[in-house]
């Protein structure tokens, strides 16, 4: 892995190009997609003290007792497009550096990265069968769902696609980790730096044009905090949207034309359900790139669960606004939300942080942090409806997934000893 992590870095920046060239983000998002991924190979450089298994001697005369993790064998992992290099690097490095093989699939929408991912484990010598790379939609998934020799599936994408792959997935026997959808809350205390609070949540709202699971979609004005709406609007208005390789550009095209016609289809629904577009990216079209999959910066004020655009996650450059009196109100509002990837608050308040972060029901928090994607030595640990399985991605619980425990008591008698007599009895310790 040391060697692959090297080869990353030599070249992270045709990585980069790659990801933008056929998903749309920013070179600068896309630089960032690589260099999250690469944090998590750099992490499977430590997993030989993550495997160690466990001993204890002697714990009845002459009998030992030990444990150890082994690799499960064949695994797979299924990939999604707004992610190429960072979500497959969460995979097949940390499945085989806890010593099995692995078969990749990427998004059919996205498999340059992939590829070149794959290429730089032949470049270090991988031997052949290791990772395997393959390609294809419903048929190839429903293939690694139903072969006897996988043994475990990972998965980040759509709930559809996800709670499909964990059900059939289990039914075939195998251990399955499904990280799908997500509805994450920004919650605004008035008590908050305005400037850094609203600088925080344009950015993760509209980063990466809304295509991340970690987005923050969905904005909580409590009270007074209400009077700042108007001010996040002028910074969506500021957002430049291009094609990913201009200068300064902040918002790229989605990734086709069909997610375009998804997100429109969101705002229209709505408006007609009562929610105000105070800022409208609906009929935004770039001057020279008049055939892009383009939406700009919308802002859909007034928001309440039960909409559409609330209760359903957009996968586009939207942002929900629900007002509220109350924190406590706050924190019933999003643990009612039947995601659990993430949340944030904004508040300068330590005991205000600390019922947040004891209260409130999502596997990712942030405080002052717009977007908590945690660091490869913990793990990404999304719940409720966004996640599927038992053992997360990456950091420790990824070593668990990838591994299984073998336990071993062993008993040598010494020469003098005398011999055990048969019995039918349950073996206890003496």
């Amino acid at each position: 892995m040391f060697d692959y992590l090297m080869k990353l870095r030599e070249n992270q920046e045709e990585l980069a190009k790659i990801i933008t060239r056929e998903q749309g983000k920013t070179l600068i998002d896309a630089r960032g997609d690589v260099q999250r991924g690469m944090e998590v190979v750099e992490h499977t450089l430590s997993f030989a003290s993550i495997m160690m298994g466990e001993t204890s001697e002697n714990i009845s005369r002459n009998i030992d007792l030990y444990s150890y993790r082994v690799p499960l064998g064949v695994c797979a992992g299924i990939a999604p497009f707004n992610f190429p290099v960072m979500i497959p690097l969460w995979m097949f490095p940390v499945g085989i550096t806890c010593g099995n093989t692995y078969v990749l699939k990427p998004s059919e929408k996205v498999t340059g990265a992939s590829t070149l991912l794959a290429q730089l484990l032949q470049d270090i010598k991988l031997p052949k069968g290791v990772v395997n790379l393959v390609h294809g939609g419903h048929d190839t998934v429903n293939n690694i769902i139903q072969h006897p020799s996988i043994k475990s599936i990972s998965f980040v994408g759509s709930n559809q696609a996800g709670e499909y792959i964990y059900n059939e997935g289990s039914k075939h026997g195998k251990r399955v980790q499904s990280n799908m959808g997500a509805k994450n809350h920004g919650i605004l205390l008035p008590d908050a730096d305005k400037e850094e609070a609203l600088n925080a949540l344009a950015g993760a709202a509209f980063g990466a044009t809304g295509q991340r699971c970690m987005a923050l979609t969905t904005a909580v004005f409590v009270g007074e905090a209400q009077n700042w709406i108007p001010d996040l609007i002028e910074r969506a208005k500021k957002l430049k949207i291009s094609i990913g390789t201009d200068e300064g550009v902040d918002l790229g095209p989605l990734v086709d034309a069909g997610l375009k016609e998804r997100v429109i289809g969101h705002i229209n629904q709505a408006e007609k359900e009562g929610a105000k577009v105070a800022l409208d990216g609906r009929g935004f079209v770039h001057p020279k790139y008049t055939k892009g999959n383009f939406v700009g910066p919308t802002v859909l004020d007034h928001v309440k669960p039960g909409m559409q655009c609330y209760d359903e996650e957009i996968f586009g450059p939207v942002l929900c606004v629900v007002r509220v009196d109350t924190f406590e109100e706050a924190i019933k509002l999003v643990n009612e939300n039947r995601w659990g990837n993430g949340c944030s608050l904004f508040t300068k308040s330590g005991p205000a942080a600390r019922k947040f972060q004891h209260e409130i029901h999502a596997g990712q928090v942030g405080i002052n942090i717009p977007i908590p994607v945690p660091l490869p030595m913990f793990s990404f640990t999304g719940n409720k409806d966004s996640f599927r399985g038992d053992l997360n991605f990456y950091g420790k619980a990824g070593v668990l997934f990838y591994t299984q425990q073998k336990t071993i008591t062993a008993r040598w008698r010494e020469e003098h000893e005398e011999r055990t007599q048969m019995s039918t009895a349950f073996p206890v310790m003496k």
